[in-house]
């Protein structure tokens, strides 16, 4: 059972899940923060693996590409607040205070948050609005409580002022290296384009240089053939397989790699 809650839109969300789930994330557009009120959670990004348990937090950095493993324990089930800080939000705060920052963030992009009782209290503020979701929050209210977060953050970590208010565009990186690694993540070609610190129009001519292949065609071919190699080699059920790569759905999967290969997933 799967019971996710968006309390505020796009900025405040509860998730409950009763059994194991593991799920491609994808794209972390904003800075977000995390509270695990119950249940086991696990990150995996191409740099950092972090996992939590009841009562601690973890603050994610934006612009990454994740993967989150979602598991509830023998004696209490999954449950997470999350809080995501969009960077309009975070300009406004920026503004207000006067906040400056001349040099780009180069810490941990992943920063578990030591144990508080500021902020514990903080999340005890937010279960009312979880356990009474059908009461219309306002956005105005919830963005009170969002920057309420932001500025407890602060006062419990000042280093985090890089962390949260730089608000620089990513690093030019190699495409290459990068696709390899991350071709499995479902996510938009300008996502990708923004992740590896190019304009839309100058990651596909970037691209079509380092692979010979427009990024759709070549991601496209990339997830087959690592379906392939999953199934006959690592023997593993195409039902499983077709998330892993980066489909969207078993149909769309079935038939892209019947026609890519010329038979069934399952016959191999």
């Amino acid at each position: 059972m799967i019971n996710p809650t968006e309390i505020i839109p796009g900025v405040l969300f509860y998730s409950y899940v009763s059994t194991l789930r593991k799920e491609k994330v994808g794209f972390f557009e904003h800075n977000t923060l995390v509270l695990q009120v119950s249940g086991h959670f696990t990150l995996e990004t191409s740099g950092q693996r972090i996992s939590m348990k009841r009562g601690e937090m973890l603050l994610i950095r934006k612009n990454q590409l994740g993967e989150i493993t979602k598991t509830p324990l023998p004696d209490e089930d999954y449950q997470t607040i999350v809080i995501c800080l969009q960077e309009e939000l975070l300009r406004k705060i920026a503004l207000e205070e006067q906040i400056e920052i001349h040099q780009k963030y180069t810490g941990h992009p992943n920063i578990l948050i030591p144990g508080n009782e500021f902020l514990q209290g903080y999340f005890q503020s937010i279960i009312p609005y979880v356990h009474n979701t059908e009461e219309k929050i306002t956005t105005a209210l919830g963005m009170l409580k969002v920057k309420e977060g932001v500025q407890l953050l602060l006062h419990v970590m000042p280093s985090l002022r890089e962390f949260l208010f730089d608000f620089s565009e990513p690093f030019k990186i190699d495409i290459q290296a990068f696709m390899n690694s991350n071709f499995k993540y479902n996510i938009s070609i300008s996502q990708f384009a923004k992740l590896t610190g190019r304009s839309l129009a100058t990651f596909k001519r970037d691209f079509a240089k380092a692979f010979s292949a427009p990024p759709e065609r070549w991601l496209h071919q990339k997830r087959l053939e690592m379906a392939h190699y999953l199934i006959s080699q690592r023997h593993q059920n195409p039902t499983e397989v077709y998330l892993e790569v980066g489909f969207e759905n078993m149909s769309h999967f079935s038939t892209s790699f019947k026609k890519h290969f010329g038979y069934n997933a399952s016959s191999v």
